[in-house]
């Protein structure tokens, strides 16, 4: 009897402990979640909120572009990156064979954060060589952030149109690394090519449409094109697969 005693007590000790050390990673994991994801997620109101302002006309398009770039410089990479799940579904998507892969994905359901986002949000995935094609964007606000690797990063100011050509000029050309980040408005920096430096490289993106009347989206151009007065550049409109196939 107290042979079988010693046997039971032996067990009922090591099941406590292994349900005392269970209970207690849980606890650990609950509370890291607890303390990551409101991080991340009023990031993200606060994205939402100023994009409200833009949107009812309450900020210019310009005062956007200033306070989203603070905003996205506050960033916590390794925060963000727990809350969108980067090491799940985004790191084992394929890449494609030219441009970009855009990876859209929903973020987590969590107490204060607006389910209706005022804008889309997705992720790039590159690998070397590979570009965000050079495009400009109509009717639209967008930002970028790098999260991994490294790119070399081209805007161009917006300064003319035609039904064949556009004229842009060279505003900004340097390196990004993580954390670091750029925004596109109608007004300044409209135009954006993005090519990777690294062995792959993952860009968090945000788009803001329907500023004004009018369809939303982008407008592809040939940076590369006839140099004129001032700076500027003639660059040719073109599709979205010559585009690929020029700088993917």
């Amino acid at each position: 009897m107290s042979q079988f005693n010693r046997r039971d007590f032996a067990k009922s000790t090591v099941e406590s402990l292994v349900t005392y050390s269970l209970l207690s990673t849980l606890f650990q994991q609950e509370l890291f979640s607890a303390e990551i994801k409101p991080v991340a997620a009023q990031w993200i109101k606060n994205i939402h909120e100023l994009g409200q302002d833009l949107k009812g006309k309450k900020i210019s398009q310009i005062q956007w572009k200033e306070r989203c770039e603070k905003l996205f410089a506050q960033a916590d990479l390794k925060d963000l990156m727990k809350f969108v799940d980067f090491g799940g579904r985004i790191s084992s998507t394929p890449f494609r064979e030219k441009g970009e892969r855009p990876i859209r994905f929903k973020f987590p359901e969590v107490e204060g954060l607006p389910t209706n986002l005022i804008f889309g949000h997705q992720i790039f995935k590159l690998k070397k060589g590979q570009s965000v094609i050079p495009h400009g964007h109509n009717n639209m606000a967008t930002a970028f952030l790098i999260m991994k690797g490294e790119f070399r990063g081209k805007h161009y100011d917006r300064l003319e149109d035609s039904d064949t050509h556009m004229i842009i000029k060279p505003t900004i050309d340097t390196k990004f690394k993580p954390g670091e980040c750029s925004t596109v408005t109608q007004v300044k920096d409209n135009v954006h090519w993005f090519k990777t430096e690294s062995d792959e490289g993952y860009i968090f993106n945000i788009h803001i449409t329907g500023l004004n009347s009018g369809s939303s989206g982008r407008v592809y151009v040939d940076p590369n094109g006839e140099k004129i007065s001032g700076g500027r550049i003639l660059a040719r409109r073109i599709g979205a697969a010559e585009a690929t196939n020029l700088y993917g």
